[in-house]
């Protein structure tokens, strides 16, 4: 099953108080590594935009008035996440916005047991820590530079990097397999398949080119 990370910015707290979802991201991954599939949308919430939620987001009224409105993008959303595992950083947020518009259109709401709330995760790893994603991007050092305001599409690709984090695992892309290795390794349930490393060792003939290669550069620097 692949998985999304999904984050969105909305105009306020909840939509029990008339707050609307001003921009959807999700980013889609397979065993956690981008598939290069990715679904965001800005979106007109047919209100006026608080100055303090302005100042999280950066997203105006006047900007907003000309975009698309939810019900134009709910199918396409929809069938974006269908049948994939959802992870959310504080996922009762985000879900008591999605969940409500999606209600309005007359969609099926998200089921929660489709959803990993990687705040969750972070509390029981990190009890007691502050477990925002901005701490949890400085505890895995994770760069932060790009985040001068909340940005649903940035976040998304953040909360990837932490949850990797969060489980422990190194960097998916990182890693190499091969369909005998796949197979075998789903035969063996005691072994997590998604983060088995295979040394891949290089043939002699570039062996030999990476000698030159270093004698080139060690003449060239020091000589």
């Amino acid at each position: 099953m692949n998985e999304i990370f999904l984050d969105t910015e909305t105009t306020g707290l909840s939509p029990n108080e008339g707050h609307k979802i001003v921009e959807i991201a999700c980013v889609e991954t397979k065993d956690l590594i981008s598939t290069d599939r990715i679904f965001h949308k800005i979106i007109n919430p047919q209100r006026s935009v608080p100055e303090g939620a302005y100042k999280v987001h950066g997203f105006s009224t006047e900007f907003l008035k000309d975009k698309e409105t939810f019900n134009t993008i709910a199918n396409e959303f929809v069938e974006f996440i269908k049948d994939k595992k959802i992870i959310i950083h504080n996922a009762s947020f985000d879900l008591s916005f999605l969940n409500y518009e999606l209600k309005l259109v007359q969609k099926n709401e998200i089921k929660k047991n489709n959803i990993i709330d990687s705040l969750e995760v972070a509390r029981a790893k990190f009890p007691g820590a502050s477990n925002s994603l901005d701490a949890l991007c400085k505890r895995f050092g994770i760069d932060l530079s790009k985040r001068k305001k909340h940005n649903a599409l940035l976040d998304c690709e953040l909360l990837r990097e932490v949850y990797i984090n969060l489980l422990d695992a190194k960097e998916p892309k990182l890693i190499f397999s091969n369909e005998n290795s796949v197979n075998d390794l789903e035969n063996r349930k005691s072994i997590n398949r998604n983060y088995c490393k295979i040394i891949i060792k290089p043939t002699l003939e570039e062996t030999k080119l990476h000698s030159v290669f270093l004698k080139k550069e060690l003449k060239k620097n020091y000589y």
